[in-house]
């Protein structure tokens, strides 16, 4: 399959989706849609038994509908996830007992819809990004930054594949390496800085970390392409590299300011906006 991963939000819950170029399909996450039509707290023990009860129902065709895909977890790993297309879904939702059912039948259709759309036309991708971003109460200033962000991120895992790293945990020890270059702490202890579990931890970031962290991803591309490391050791050396560019112009600011860029800041905080601002949104 042609990759082209992300997420999408239903309700506000995220909903990790794939989109197939080669059959023009999109596979969403089972476990995904399962929790966020039930609410359970343990979805994939949830999703264990309604396979086992969908088989003793004699729908023969469920292993069938359902393919495995690497996609990322809340740890920045990718693992292997059942996952089906928009049919596969509409038949294992019958036997999900939720008020949320027939929204989220509707849900699937303008997933579907706008899919086209961004096809015909890119920039419909990026406005709607902005759009959700926007409903979450960020700044518009936030947002463009953080699109940018992506844009970067996008460059270093090409280079990273250029440099045959692999997608899922190599990618998640290197992106650790930056991490904990420019902001003296690794993810783990920056999303427990920031009180965060499963959330992104870009999404949690202030205009200035996003920056550095852009710096510090940008550098080691930039590094990386000049050094061309084989392996993931001159690989983590080189993204150390990178991180330490970004460290430097971090202290130098703190220097200056006399304040910590590293916050504890999360999107709560950064999406409080003022009733002047919220109205110039709407």
């Amino acid at each position: 399959m042609t990759e082209e991963t992300s997420i999408k939000l239903f309700e506000s819950k995220q909903v990790r989706v794939h989109w197939d170029n080669e059959v023009e399909k999109w596979y969403f996450s089972i476990i995904d849609i399962i929790e966020t039509l039930t609410g359970s707290s343990n979805p994939r023990r949830y999703w264990s038994d309604l396979k086992r009860k969908l088989t003793k129902e004699g729908f023969s065709q469920l292993y069938e509908i359902i393919v495995q895909l690497k996609l990322e977890s809340s740890d920045g790993k990718k693992y292997s996830t059942d996952c089906t297309d928009t049919e596969g879904i509409l038949r294992i939702i019958q036997s999900i007992p939720s008020p949320k059912a027939e929204p989220f039948k509707l849900w699937l259709a303008k997933v579907g819809y706008e899919r086209i759309e961004e096809t015909e036309d890119p920039e419909l991708a990026f406005d709607r990004a902005m759009g959700t971003y926007l409903k979450k109460g960020y700044s518009k200033e936030w947002i463009n930054q953080r699109l940018k962000s992506i844009e970067v991120r996008k460059e270093l895992t090409d280079e990273w594949q250029t440099r045959g790293m692999k997608e899922g945990l190599e990618y998640a020890i290197l992106t650790n390496e930056i991490t904990k270059a420019w902001a003296d702490r690794d993810v783990k202890a920056y999303k427990k800085l920031k009180g965060l579990k499963k959330e992104n931890l870009r999404d949690n970031m202030t205009n200035l970390e996003l920056v550095l962290n852009m710096l510090a991803e940008a550098s080691t591309t930039e590094i990386s392409k000049e050094k061309k490391p084989k392996g993931l050791d001159e690989n983590k050396d080189v993204a150390r590299k990178g991180g330490n560019a970004a460290k430097k112009a971090r202290l130098e600011i703190e220097k200056q300011t006399g304040k910590s860029i590293v916050s504890s800041k999360n999107a709560k905080e950064l999406g409080q906006k003022s009733d002047d601002e919220n109205k110039s949104i709407e």
